[in-house]
């Protein structure tokens, strides 16, 4: 996170005794590491709740997807059956229809 050298981090190690004290220093240095330790766990708090919302948004469009396609299906399946009941409508219109007739000549008497 931070770019420390080595070095760096003994002046500041140095300018803390000197400007803390070595009596109040361990007390000061254990504070410090909590506080460190509680502003990381925030910090994961607060990316693990970005991440779950973010999955919450993926399972959001993928179920607007889903219904999407379910709709989009449910309406062809309408005119498939539209198409099949006006075929079945036809088929009866057809079979109640007369046969037509055609008149035939008497035959001639021999």
């Amino acid at each position: 996170m931070f770019d420390f050298s080595f070095a760096e981090l003994m002046v500041v190690m140095v300018v803390a005794l000197v400007v803390i004290g070595p009596e109040r220093l361990p007390k000061v240095a254990r504070t410090l590491g909590h506080l460190y330790g509680r502003a990381q766990r925030y910090v994961n708090g607060v990316k693990a709740d970005i991440s779950r919302d973010m999955a919450m948004d993926e399972y959001r469009q993928l179920q607007q997807k889903v219904q999407a396609e379910a709709a989009a299906l449910q309406q062809s399946m309408q005119q498939a059956g539209q198409a099949v009941d006006a075929g079945v409508q036809e088929i009866n219109q057809s079979v109640a229809s007369p046969l037509p007739v055609k008149s035939t000549k008497a035959l001639p008497e021999s």
